[in-house]
């Protein structure tokens, strides 16, 4: 596995060399409403760093290019996806085309997957911290 100082190393990198779509989605993020949580941008989890990481509710949103369809980058996104899911993450994905198109649907539905509906009230997201196990 790889270092946590590299892996911190490379979030920052990342955070310092977003794409468009990345940065208006973080854009949007900052202003959906989101009492007393927030959303963290290429966030180290594990042995991966994720696009954007909601820590009260676990969830990731991950947004894909063009070359997420190519077989060897699909395949390693479905395993990747598969071990954040094993870890108790809901990962959620969208192409960076959504954000161009339509900004606000994608919007809504993070909004649906955070409390549950269109229709529900924001409320104050609590960070569960993960309890490490003792030896």
């Amino acid at each position: 596995m790889v270092s946590t100082s590299i892996r911190r190393a490379a979030a920052k990198k990342l955070r310092a060399n977003t794409t468009p779509h990345e940065r208006a989605l973080w854009r949007a993020l900052k202003d959906l409403p989101m009492d007393g949580s927030h959303f963290r941008r290429q966030a180290p989890i594990g042995p991966y760093v994720v696009d954007f990481f909601c820590p009260a509710k676990r969830h990731i949103i991950e947004l894909d290019g063009g070359h997420h369809n190519e077989d060897d980058t699909a395949a390693r996104d479905l395993a990747r996806q598969g071990w954040l899911e094993n870890e108790g993450y809901r990962v959620i994905r969208f192409w960076n085309s959504e954000i161009g198109s339509d900004l606000t649907a994608v919007l809504e539905r993070i909004y649906v997957e955070l409390y549950g509906s269109r229709e529900a009230q924001a409320m104050h997201l609590e960070r569960r911290r993960k309890r490490k196990r003792s030896t």
